[in-house]
């Protein structure tokens, strides 16, 4: 089961809030999407994020998040008044998405963000934005699995010295299933507790290691 870094109904404000910080700091700011990326990585607010600050999660607007980065990274104090947006623009969505899927994943924004940059996120919104926001994790999924290629199960497999095929047959799984979670084209973190629990026993490792995070 899945240990997330706050409860979930702390999630629609911090993908507000990350949401309007990028339009805020895009729209209003005229800072390019790419600059303020670097700057909300380089800052304390990504990790007070990842950690599920509850205070700051809950208790901050976008401007204000974009007036403290600014502030703390290039040591800048902005002179802009604040204002509200009532449609959700390209921006927005960005940031929604990637605050829902850092919660969703437990990865770091540093992670997420190396493997998926600002130019793919905004080609994204285009066929994304009205769309589930299961589509995105499914895609961020295969970016993530793409970009950090070898898995857990893939690593601790080589480490014990069994081919794919001799696991497959020591263990019961198929081998077909053991190439598609090596390959991220199947999740292990959705394979049911019996699969997990085959492989595991094989491999002298617990069914968490098997996961990816």
């Amino acid at each position: 089961m899945m240990i997330y870094a706050y409860q979930e109904m702390y999630l629609s404000k911090a993908q507000a809030m990350l949401g309007d910080a990028f339009d805020y700091a895009v729209n209003v700011c005229n800072i390019s999407g790419n600059d303020f990326t670097k700057l909300f990585l380089a800052s304390s607010a990504s990790e007070r994020m990842e950690n599920g600050e509850i205070s700051y999660i809950a208790g901050k607007s976008g401007g204000e998040m974009v007036t403290e980065i600014v502030a703390e990274t290039k040591g800048e104090n902005l002179q802009i008044e604040p204002c509200v947006h009532f449609e959700r623009t390209k921006e927005y969505w960005i940031g929604w998405a990637i605050a829902y899927y850092q919660w969703y994943s437990d990865r770091k924004y540093s992670e997420i963000l190396k493997a998926v940059s600002y130019e793919n996120l905004e080609k994204m919104y285009y066929t994304l934005h009205e769309a589930d926001i299961t589509k995105f994790v499914d895609i961020m999924d295969s970016r993530m699995t793409e970009f950090f290629s070898e898995t857990n199960l893939k690593r601790i497999r080589m480490i014990y010295g069994f081919t794919q095929k001799e696991l497959a047959n020591n263990s019961g799984v198929t081998l077909r299933s053991i190439q598609m979670y090596e390959q991220g084209h199947k999740n292990i973190n959705k394979a049911s507790a019996e699969t997990l629990y085959r492989l595991s026993k094989i491999l002298g490792c617990t069914m968490e290691d098997l996961m990816e995070k």
